[in-house]
């Protein structure tokens, strides 16, 4: 995923915290909120889950279905995904069709996905 899309500081992330809408499934919670410079996403995953080879792994293949997603989303949005125990067990896949789930139940699709 392109730096561009990323939430870096830790102020943008606690806007969302604070002000955004959550989903959550097994795996992850998805907060969600407005915004007016386009898209942009951040990634957090809890020290819980494990050491840092393990936290890495999931936040890369949270980050890579993500970006596979970026065309179909609405773009005037902050995505933060929190990785929830468990989800160290889950594959590529399962990942991604968790997100999906939770973007298409938050209706943040642009086109039906």
């Amino acid at each position: 995923m392109q730096r561009v899309f990323r939430l870096k500081k830790n102020y943008e992330f606690e806007r969302v915290y604070k002000k955004g809408k959550s989903a959550a499934c097994k795996s992850l919670i998805l907060i969600y909120l407005d915004n007016k410079n386009g898209l942009q996403a951040g990634f957090s995953v809890s020290k819980k889950l494990g050491k840092a080879v393990v936290r890495n792994k999931v936040k890369r293949r949270m980050r890579e279905n993500f970006r596979l997603l970026i065309p179909a989303l609405k773009q005037n949005f902050y995505y933060v995904f929190i990785a929830r125990q468990g989800i160290e067990l889950f594959d590529y896949h399962q990942i991604g069709n968790d997100m999906r789930y939770l973007l298409k139940k938050c209706s943040l699709f642009e086109i039906s996905h």
